[in-house]
């Protein structure tokens, strides 16, 4: 099991959602964007306290200044984890701290272009997995997709239909 955190960045000019990119020496899924998250260790009570744990560990947000929100579905991965994504809001300002043999950049997208459907899309696999379908959300030189695309896609929906 596992969990993420879904930042919500609650700027004055409209919010926006804080993403990771992992670095490339990592074992799994190196250099891809994702939320700030990880595995549930036997300390954590629940996937709040996971997701809250390794914002903290990934970014420095300590969890006193998070808001927990909420959750979304747990999504499965193609590598075997059960992903729980918890939504929390964040004032800014944000001083982030980025553990360096985890994570490469941070960076915010807003979250209109997360609500904008047409910046969702479904994108095709080459190679060995050819014609299998995933999604894909391309933000400025950011490739945004698999699972993190998947919970943007997500949080839209639940977003649109709850306004």
């Amino acid at each position: 099991s596992a969990a993420v955190l879904v930042p919500l960045i609650d700027h004055a000019s409209g919010m926006s959602v804080l993403l990771t990119q992992r670095t490339e020496n990592l074992p799994s899924h190196a250099g891809q964007i994702s939320f700030p998250g990880g595995r549930m260790d036997a300390r954590d009570l629940s996937p709040e306290d996971t997701a809250l744990r390794e914002t903290e560990e990934e970014v420095g947000i300590h969890r006193t200044k998070i808001q927990v929100v909420g959750r979304l579905t747990v999504h499965e991965t193609r590598t075997g984890y059960r992903v729980m994504p918890i939504i929390g809001l964040i004032e800014p300002p944000l001083m982030l701290s980025l553990e360096p043999s985890e994570v490469a950049d941070a960076f915010e997208v807003p979250l209109d272009f997360v609500l904008d459907p047409d910046n969702h899309r479904f994108e095709t696999y080459k190679g060995t997995d050819s014609g299998r379908k995933y999604r894909a959300m391309p933000y400025g030189e950011h490739y945004i997709w698999g699972l993190t695309a998947r919970v943007l896609f997500e949080l839209a929906g639940v977003l649109r239909d709850s306004s």
